[in-house]
């Protein structure tokens, strides 16, 4: 089964995350499938850049969201009918 979830990258203290699909038994700093955005929740302005077309593919696909994406999801207008 597919997850979208967030990768951890960055520093100690300094974390950015890529938003990732890949393998539900995975190790989330593993292997993925495919990177579709990121988000940079040190930034100002809480940096996030959603590919929404390739969200909405995997999502039609069954890939399921985290609860942490599923929000970000929701908040930036990503659904599996876009």
């Amino acid at each position: 089964m597919l997850a979208i979830r967030l990768k951890r990258m960055g520093a100690k203290h300094r974390p950015y995350y890529r938003i990732v699909v890949s393998e539900n038994d995975r190790v989330p700093r593993g292997a993925f499938v495919e990177e579709i955005g990121y988000y940079h929740p040190i930034s100002p302005n809480k940096d996030v850049e959603i590919n929404k077309e390739r969200a909405a593919y995997w999502l039609s696909k069954g890939a399921r969201p985290s609860d942490t994406i599923r929000n970000l999801f929701k908040k930036h207008g990503v659904s599996a009918a876009s």
